[in-house]
């Protein structure tokens, strides 16, 4: 389904990135990240052509967030917005750059390119990793051409650590507090993709059983993580 872009008031922040000012604009950027990793699902399969994604099942894949209020800040740690540069999973073995995932100029939201296994994406309408709120990021468990930078994903524990190096020149490390599978018919919206009074970050990826009549995934695999130090790169 192609999601357009809305009108909204905006502001240009420090590093380059564009905010919405209220609430109402800050929860479409997340029903937008929903149709995103709708399409990431959908297209993330051992099977996929390499054709241009389907619209039609974004929808059921992942439904929109409801619209809410953004909760109050708390006393945790934060970062300035400063886009990632670089993702470090050392439990699994993941390190790779990111891409920024965004939308084209007709509204519709691109997953990451499939001809480079090793890469992170990263949802640039939503907040960067390490500012306050829940940052997004999503990639793929395979390709046709075989394991994907996502892979082992599903086999990190809580306490493990993700460190997202920064174009500011910091570092965010951030503790995973669970690694959970949901069917894509009972996927939790407001939970995955839900505005937080902290700094937190969720890994999406495909998971559970490979459907190859449909060529997809039957769930996802999301991991929650907090913010819990920083530090210079």
């Amino acid at each position: 389904m192609a999601t357009q872009v809305p009108q909204r008031d905006v502001r240009q922040d420090g590093e380059g990135a564009v905010r919405a000012r209220d609430p109402q604009s800050r929860a479409l950027r997340w029903a937008a990240a929903t149709a995103l990793l709708g399409a990431l699902m959908v297209y993330n399969s051992i099977d996929s052509s390499g054709s241009e994604l389907p619209t039609a099942p974004v929808q059921a894949a992942a439904p929109a967030a409801p619209v809410t209020t953004t909760p109050p800040p708390t006393d945790g740690p934060s970062l300035p917005a400063s886009p990632p540069t670089r993702l470090t999973i050392s439990a699994i073995g993941v390190n790779a750059p990111f891409t920024p995932l965004s939308m084209d100029a007709s509204g519709v939201l691109q997953p990451p390119p499939d001809d480079n296994n090793n890469l992170a994406g990263w949802f640039e309408g939503g907040p960067t990793p390490g500012e306050l709120g829940n940052a997004i990021v999503a990639g793929h468990v395979d390709t046709k051409t075989g394991p994907a930078v996502f892979f082992l994903l599903p086999l990190l524990k809580p306490g493990s650590t993700a460190e997202i190096t920064r174009a500011d020149g910091t570092t965010a490390v951030f503790k995973v507090d669970s690694v959970e599978t949901f069917s894509k018919t009972d996927f939790p919206d407001q939970r995955v993709y839900g505005d937080t009074p902290d700094a937190e970050l969720r890994i999406i990826t495909c998971g559970g059983a490979y459907d190859h009549q449909k060529k997809d995934y039957e769930a996802n695999v999301v991991v929650f993580a907090h913010l819990d130090s920083t530090g210079p790169s």
